[in-house]
Formats: C-alpha cells, structure tokens, sequence
C-alpha cells in the first residue's frame, strides 16, 4: 500500500517536467505560425539582387519564446541560421511583457496578462515572473548570451558605430547578422522614469510607447480610453531623443500618434503594421499619420501578417509598401514583420527573396528595392542612435 503514494508522486513529477518541456513549444505553435498557401515561382533576377542586399526589419517578438535563438528551429518565424538564410543583416528583436487575456484591436482593459503564465511555463527566472523590468532586462541577457556563443555569426548593435563595424565585416568572408534591441510597450518602465536608463544599459535603443493597452504613459489603439501621451510619456519621449532611442508609434491610439508627432525632434517610426488605404484595420496608419511620420524622418515598417496588409501574400507586402512611397516617398519604407509576435505569416524569414520578388512585380526600381529593403532603416538608425547635444546654456 506504501507505494501508491509513492507512485503518485512519481507520476505528478513526470508530468510536470513534460508540463514545462512540452508546453511552451506547443504554445508556440498554435501562435506562430506560416498559413502554407502557395508563394509565386522566385525569378533568377530576384534572387541575384536579393543576395546583394543589406536587409534590415524593424520588428521581432523572437526572444519572447523558449528556444536558442542560434538553433535552427522547427517552429515559429524566426532564428539565426533562417535569418543568415534570408540575407538579414539587421534584425530588431523587441521585448513582450505583457498581453491582456482575450487580447483583440478593439478595447482591451490592463487588469489581466498572459506573459506571467508564460514566464512560469518557460522556467524563465523567478525575478520575471512578477516584474516587466525584470522580463525586458532577461530577453536582452538572452540576446547576450547567444551572441557570446556565436561571435562570428551573430553581433549586438547599440551605437552607430556597431552597425559600421557589422556592414563592413559583412563584405568580407564572415557574414555575420546584426541585433537590436527595443520594446513593445514601456509599461516595463513600472512608472519609473529611472528605469529608462537600465533599460538603455542593458542595450535597448527603440521602444514603443504602448502595446495592446493603455498605460502610464499614453493611450493604446487597442486600450479602453485610447489617450494621448501623459505628462510621465512627454518626459519620457523627451529623455528617449536625448539619450539616442528611437520613439517606435506602432499601437500608439491616434491621440498618442499625434502628440509624439507634435513634439519629436528626432526621425520617429512605425515599427510594424500596415497602412488604411490598403487594408482598413484601426491600428493601421492614415495616411495624415503617414505623411506626419516622414515630416520627422522617419519610417513606415509594413508587417506581414493579415490585419496590416488584409492578406499574407507578398503582393499584399509590396502593395502598401508602394503605397508609402506613391505618398511620402520611397525613403520613408521599411520592413516590419512581426515575426514571432503570434502571428500567421505566407513565409518565414528564410524565405525574405520573396518580397524582393514582389517588389519587382509591382515596378519597384533596383535602388527603390534597395532603399526599402533595409538602406532606409540604416539610414534612420545611424541617425537615431545618436545622442542629443545638451542645449546651449
């Protein structure tokens, strides 16, 4: 009789390690996925100007999930050998720290969150399970350790500098891709403008205000009030522009959007998303918020998904991106994927040559694909990175 007991406590055992070993993978792929339509033939002029690119994208949610970023994986969107794969030579990883339950575009409240469950499943660091600094701090230790373990491969870009140094090791023999740190939502600032400078030293350097909820900062397109910047957000921009970190509007309700806009100094982006006249979605930018975005410099990153181009095809990518250009100009189009931010997608980031391809089809020109492709994202980056002189006294 004395080992039933025992036997039971064997069997909660066994099935809590294959709770934790199994369940963020199958997590993982219910939420990141690649909808297996069929892609258009890839023509051999694509694929030579493809290899010649210097590819940058704006948005990945990647180090949110449990695998080794360096590892080759068989699920979600994106890892260091499908990124060498698709010519990425920069790639801007951000920060989840938080998600509503029955998270929608329309009105989410902030009383609730999935990333703590997920947090816990993961086995991430008890210091992550109740703190959003402490989640953001461990995604970038993450991105650290990997590219500690593949410096040849894989290198952190925090200053202008590291994106001169990774270009030119790019001519070479080595090709290395480069990674950048942000943040989706500065709740993880936990209403401490101190927490800024932390977040900057452990190497982010772009940040979105808000994520699929309003907080201390400003109003979510998807939040309940959907308000402009507060007083803590305008200090915040404001100490963002001067340290060097790019102000990303991606989520950001209307009123924030406008607010930023009004005050920026420094080239400010839309990370990831799509734009209304293509696919009528309301975290899609109109086009006044269009052309306010490039009144700064700035950048429109075109996602892949379904509710920021109304489709996955790559026709879809290349038709909001011409959008863009037809009404602010071709300088202010990038990529942004969303990879990995639980996602359907038409391809993985392997398989970037398509929209190259797209592009093409839709009569971008050889400079216009290489401008949008990534040479505007390095244009504003190196701009953006670098520190504001302090005022005159």
């Amino acid at each position: 009789m004395r080992r039933w007991p025992l036997l039971v406590l064997l069997l909660l055992v066994v099935g809590a390690l294959a709770f934790f070993v199994l369940a963020p993978g199958i997590v993982e792929r219910g939420l990141n996925q690649i909808d297996g339509k069929p892609l258009p033939q890839v023509s051999e002029r694509a694929k030579a100007l493809h290899r010649t690119l210097t590819i940058v994208d704006l948005h990945s949610d990647s180090l949110l999930w449990s695998r080794d970023l360096t590892d080759r994986a068989e699920r979600g969107h994106m890892d260091l050998p499908r990124l060498s794969d698709g010519n990425v030579a920069l790639q801007i990883l951000s920060s989840v720290t938080k998600t509503p339950k029955n998270q929608n575009y329309d009105a989410n409240g902030a009383d609730s969150d999935n990333i703590t469950s997920l947090a816990i499943a993961q086995l991430q660091p008890l210091r992550t399970w109740d703190s959003l600094l402490e989640r953001s701090l461990w995604h970038a230790e993450k991105l650290h350790r990997a590219a500690a373990r593949e410096p040849g491969a894989l290198r952190t870009v925090a200053v202008p500098a590291d994106i001169d140094a990774l270009l030119a090791t790019r001519e070479g023999r080595d090709v290395p891709v480069g990674a950048m740190l942000s943040i989706e939502g500065l709740q993880n600032l936990e209403g401490e403008i101190a927490n800024l400078d932390k977040l900057y030293a452990a190497g982010f350097r772009m940040a979105g205000l808000t994520h699929f909820f309003d907080n201390d900062l400003a109003g979510s397109m998807h939040g309940l009030e959907k308000g402009g910047l507060t007083p803590l957000g305008r200090r915040v921009v404001e100490r963002m522009e001067a340290k060097g970190m790019i102000v990303d509007i991606a989520h950001c309700s209307r009123a924030c959007v406008a607010d930023v806009l009004k005050m920026a100094r420094r080239p400010v982006v839309s990370s990831h998303g799509g734009v209304q006249a293509t696919c009528r979605v309301n975290r899609n930018l109109s086009d006044e918020q269009i052309r306010g975005v490039a009144a700064t410099g700035g950048l429109i990153g075109i996602g892949y998904w379904d509710a920021a181009i109304c489709d996955t095809s790559p026709a879809s990518i290349a038709k909001a991106m011409k959008h863009v250009r037809d009404l602010v100009g071709i300088a202010h189009v990038a990529l942004g994927s969303d990879y990995d931010g639980a996602t359907t997608v038409r391809f993985d980031t392997s398989q970037l040559v398509q929209v190259t391809q797209a592009l093409i089809d839709a009569g971008f020109t050889t400079d216009e694909i290489r401008a949008a492709m990534g040479g505007n994202a390095l244009r504003v980056l190196k701009a953006g990175l670098v520190p504001l002189s302090p005022p005159a006294p």
